[in-house]
């Protein structure tokens, strides 16, 4: 383990670094997915309910690994072979878009129940002060929902920092990408796969941490 560690360490650190700024990137973007779906899924508009069930259920619906060669392999060659354009996106453009697409569908539940976790009375109250229908969501319900949200929020990103392991199939360097190198280098399966255990339970604990603590402020700041 000490042999791996002092030349492959700095290997698995980049590698680290990867992958939090593909889960990072993915996060980002699956916040704002996961916003407009969320509130289209409450709104009194069926077909926009209708809109939010289907990406939704299609999302949840088919397996991380099938996304990622779907988005990696598939819309490349569907944009050259019927629309004539040379499409080619890189390991993070891809898992980033897989990963946003994957997670924004798990934001949007968090996100819907955050906002019917607001009592109905808010949004009465502040429509019934002239305020219209989307000021009356972005001044009163989002920042109260946002609120009971955050540990949810916080438990999704470390849901999706273990699927980003699984980009490892599309080539991404991520942690486990290169933990297949230095084991294709060295044989050192127990110890390498060791060490990738450890750093991912290491990090995990700190946001789980994160997230206990962020939850017990919000807890006393309701009493």
């Amino acid at each position: 383990m000490v042999n791996v560690i002092t030349n492959y360490g700095h290997l698995l650190v980049e590698a680290l670094g990867q992958t939090l700024v593909l889960a990072l990137c993915g996060l980002f973007f699956a916040c704002i997915i996961g916003l407009i779906f969320g509130i289209m899924s409450v709104v009194k508009n069926r077909f926009c309910r209708a809109i939010s069930f289907v990406f939704v259920y299609a999302i949840r619906g088919v397996p991380m690994i099938v996304l990622a060669f779907f988005v990696f392999l598939g819309v490349p060659q569907f944009a050259k072979d019927i629309l004539g354009i040379p499409l080619k996106f890189s390991g993070l453009q891809a898992g980033t878009i897989c990963l946003s697409l994957n997670c924004g569908a798990y934001m949007s539940e968090i996100i819907r129940g955050g906002i019917q976790s607001v009592d109905k009375g808010q949004m009465e109250a502040a429509r019934s002060l002239g305020l219209p229908y989307w000021r009356s969501m972005q001044r009163v319900v989002l920042p109260q929902a946002i609120k009971t949200m955050i540990p949810s929020i916080i438990n999704q990103f470390i849901i999706t920092l273990k699927d980003t392991s699984i980009l490892s199939v599309i080539g991404f360097p991520e942690l486990v990408n290169s933990a297949k190198n230095v084991v294709a280098n060295t044989f050192a399966l127990f110890q390498t796969w060791g060490i990738v255990a450890l750093i991912y339970l290491f990090v995990i604990t700190l946001l789980s941490l994160l997230a206990k603590y962020i939850e017990g402020r919000l807890a006393r700041g309701r009493e």
